[in-house]
């Protein structure tokens, strides 16, 4: 029996995670290899990777380097906890990617994927009041079309309808949303951020008065919204939030789990946009997803506060099994090395224009009716199907896979993060193949 006949014996024992499973295992789309900007599927076709896997391999597929550093670490020590105990290899990532966080955003709370940072984030925005006697600053405010992860809190603050529908009578019971940044009459085919809607930040201000900022402990956002389609913030739109939560006490975090780690040029995307939030989380990119990891960042004054608020003994009564992984922290002092030595992120805002301008050539292209991009992330909005949205873009995405190309599939949207190493060849390719795909799906 060859390795693909194997491999197709028997699907049905794993669930897979936001797939139609009787689609997929009708007509399965297997991964086998993978190395640089590329994966092999298991009948040996070669597929550029359009999506860094799942916004996470940033410096591409199984780099020497980071392959290194894991096996080592698995050889040298497999676990070792991280309550009352340490070891050498948490503390060396956490300072490594201490480096690279803005502003004094410099203590790192470890955990194991971006839905447990945001929960992590939301459970010390309450531990921060709480210990400034603030304790009645219990509310979050989120933002539609938001994606925070799958944990009950990032499902909470989240704002996409199907996330949130089988389990709406169990969310956190304090929330409130901003409306989405998204407007196609007003700015469609921007490159980079739109110059309408900063005014929606204003909203927040509806929000305070409805519920009264001594309530409230913390807005959430993703800078650039990518699960939902790409969603790019409108000038000024960060920093009047910023402004708001200022001026009336309340936490930002920003989620930066796919933004942080160089997907816009920058290390995260609060420097890009020049505008530093309270608590940041990350995950992804953080090492290069060579093993599940996960992390938030404090701010100098959040952490003291809650260390330094608390009776002697343990100060936050949180964390995992994994925090701090040394496995995991192995790949990400790797992943960090390799991100400083071949200096990527400046290589990412090196091709970033080359990605624009690919991207928005396909402008005029049937059923395309908003294109929208800014650093490597870029969205292609699909006119919906009458009585089947999504069903274009799935289609779309399933023919891309079959001419050797992998893309991502949101709704009717087309998202594209290609891992940051990616040529000016590679992106012809994938927008060639993603306008030949276009011209041939009904």
């Amino acid at each position: 029996m060859n390795d693909r006949a194997a491999s197709m014996q028997d699907l049905s024992a794993f669930w897979m995670p936001f797939t139609a499973n009787r689609q997929f295992k009708s007509a399965p789309r297997l991964l086998a290899k993978a190395k640089g900007m590329y994966y092999t599927s298991d009948d040996g076709r070669r597929i550029l990777d359009g999506t860094a896997g799942l916004w996470c391999v940033n410096a591409g597929h199984c780099r020497d380097e980071i392959v290194a550093a894991v096996q080592a670490q698995a050889a040298e020590m497999d676990f070792a906890p991280t309550f009352q105990m340490g070891h050498p290899k948490a503390f060396e990532a956490a300072t490594k990617i201490a480096k690279h966080t803005p502003g004094d955003l410099k203590h790192i709370f470890f955990v194991n994927s971006g839905s447990e940072a945001v929960d992590t984030a939301l459970k010390i925005a309450l531990a921060y009041h709480r210990a400034r006697g603030e304790g009645q600053r219990t509310r979050f405010i989120g933002r539609e079309r938001a994606y925070h992860g799958v944990g009950f809190g990032g499902t909470s603050v989240g704002g996409i309808p199907a996330n949130r529908k089988a389990y709406s009578g169990a969310m956190l019971p304090a929330v409130d949303h901003l409306p989405h940044t998204l407007n196609i009459k007003e700015a469609a085919y921007s490159k980079g951020q739109p110059a309408w809607g900063a005014h929606l930040a204003d909203e927040l201000e509806r929000l305070v008065t409805l519920h009264d900022a001594s309530t409230i402990a913390a807005v959430i956002v993703e800078p650039v919204a990518g699960s939902t389609g790409v969603l790019v913030p409108p000038q000024g739109y960060l920093q009047r939030l910023r402004e708001i939560c200022d001026k009336h006490g309340i936490l930002l975090i920003f989620d930066e789990v796919i933004t942080g780690w160089g997907r816009l040029g920058t290390p995260f995307a609060a420097q890009f946009f020049n505008v530093t939030p309270d608590l940041l989380t990350m995950a992804k990119g953080t090492n290069n997803a060579a093993a599940p990891m996960g992390a938030v960042a404090a701010s100098k004054r959040i952490h003291d506060t809650v260390i330094n608020g608390a009776p002697a003994g343990i100060e936050l009564f949180h964390g995992y099994t994994y925090s701090g992984h040394p496995i995991a922290a192995a790949a990400a002092c790797a992943t960090i090395d390799l991100y400083e030595r071949e200096q990527i992120f400046a290589r990412a805002a090196k091709m970033a224009p080359v990605f624009e301008e690919a991207i928005h050539a396909l402008r005029g292209t049937r059923h395309v009716i908003d294109i929208r991009n800014i650093g490597l992330i870029g969205g292609i909005e699909l006119a919906s199907r009458d009585g089947a949205p999504g069903a274009r873009a799935y289609d779309a995405f399933v023919r891309c896979f079959q001419k050797g190309v992998l893309v991502r599939m949101a709704g009717d949207i087309l998202a594209f993060s290609p891992p940051l190493i990616i040529e000016a060849e590679q992106i012809a390719e994938l927008f060639k193949t993603v306008g030949e795909v276009l011209n041939e799906v009904d």
